[in-house]
């Protein structure tokens, strides 16, 4: 059915649903994986995600054969941290503004080349203040990546076919946590954290020619006197404070993630370097993604009534692996640990997505048009 203009210039043609959406992209929409665009869109994120899960091991075991300093770890993991956190802010709009396929293969470009350069400078031995800029520009170049591909996946498949292409996907994410931290675990024990960040390199420069080959349609020009950015980021961030469900949850794992990654990501590895070394915190850090897997599955099934009380009760047992970790537990306690955390953090992340899906909506209507 033919668009019609608004008075004011405005095209009321209805949306296009995501079926027509797959069509317009070669794509089978209710079997994604006869689809080459989503295969190859499903093979650059299993490449990716594999690189990622490595990475935390890689380094921070790199860092401590460089410097031997957990001062120099933290600063290493927060120079990359705060920039990925402010750049998530504005990645939305960006997303919003170009297309998601082009925003993907930049940034998975620009991740392999600044961990390239981060395992030159480990392989080098080169001064650790080096490591601070670069780790910075890949914590841009994540920031960028995760907005960008929440709207990605509707365009690639639609109808029953989406549902298992997020299966599918979910399922590589899950695997690739269990695979990652054990071979960058023996990576790095065998040959170095230099050469483990090198690997996690590589899969992002080939994630990057993989996401070459999809094509998304171009985005719909967008309407003249539109909001610009900022003004949707500050309508934004008017919705988040006037639900007070969204903004405690939020506000109580900011608190809790400051915590357990202080904790896990930087005293974990300098303790595991003096106690089961890099190949038993990669199993540990495997336990975890066991865990999440296990969690993952069961929810397919699982039905709960007012989920959120025992997902975020449950929560609290992810200060146990904690605790085992700072009374020097062994490795069979501490992975049995980290595997019900894996749980127990899965869980909560499907009810808080779900949640979010339910009640949240994806856009905010636009303030009408304010007359002279």
């Amino acid at each position: 059915m033919p668009g019609t203009d608004t008075p004011d210039g405005r095209d009321t043609k209805p949306p296009e649903s995501d079926a027509t959406r797959a069509s317009t992209t070669g794509l089978g929409a209710e079997q994604p994986l006869r689809s080459p665009a989503f295969r190859w869109f499903f093979a650059g994120r299993a490449i990716s995600m594999t690189g990622s899960a490595m990475s935390p091991v890689a380094l921070a075991f790199g860092v401590l054969e460089l410097t031997g300093s957990a001062t120099w770890l933290s600063a290493v993991t927060t120079a990359s941290l705060v920039p990925m956190i402010a750049t998530m802010i504005l990645g939305g709009g960006i997303a919003d503004r170009y297309r998601r396929d082009t925003v993907l293969r930049l940034t998975s470009l620009g991740a392999g080349l600044s961990q390239a350069a981060v395992a030159i400078l480990l392989l080098t031995h080169q001064n650790p203040a080096l490591l601070l800029p670069l780790s910075a520009l890949n914590g841009i170049f994540q920031g960028l990546t995760t907005p960008a591909l929440r709207g990605i996946v509707p365009n690639l498949a639609a109808g029953r076919g989406f549902q298992q292409a997020s299966s599918l996907l979910a399922s590589v994410r899950n695997t690739t946590r269990i695979l990652g931290p054990t071979i960058a675990g023996l990576l790095t024990a065998s040959v170095g954290g230099g050469w483990a960040i090198a690997s996690d390199a590589v899969s992002f420069l080939l994630a990057a020619a993989f996401f070459a080959r999809i094509s998304l349609p171009r985005l719909p020009p967008r309407a003249k006197g539109g909001p610009t950015m900022l003004a949707e980021l500050r309508q934004g961030w008017t919705y988040f404070s006037s639900k007070p469900w969204i903004w405690t949850v939020t506000l109580a794992f900011a608190v809790f993630n400051s915590a357990n990654m202080g904790v896990w990501q930087i005293l974990g590895p300098v303790i595991a370097s003096d106690t089961i070394g890099a190949e038993g915190w990669g199993l540990v850090l495997s336990a975890r993604g066991i865990g999440a897997l296990a969690a993952s599955v069961a929810m397919v099934k699982l039905t709960v009534r007012r989920p959120m009380v025992p997902a975020l009760s449950s929560m609290a047992l992810g200060a146990v692996p904690l605790i085992l970790l700072g009374t020097g537990a062994h490795t069979v306690w501490l992975a049995t640990a980290a595997f019900v955390s894996g749980v127990v953090a899965e869980f909560f992340t499907v009810v808080w997505e779900t949640v979010n899906y339910t009640h949240v909506p994806e856009r905010q209507p636009s303030p009408p048009p304010m007359t002279p």
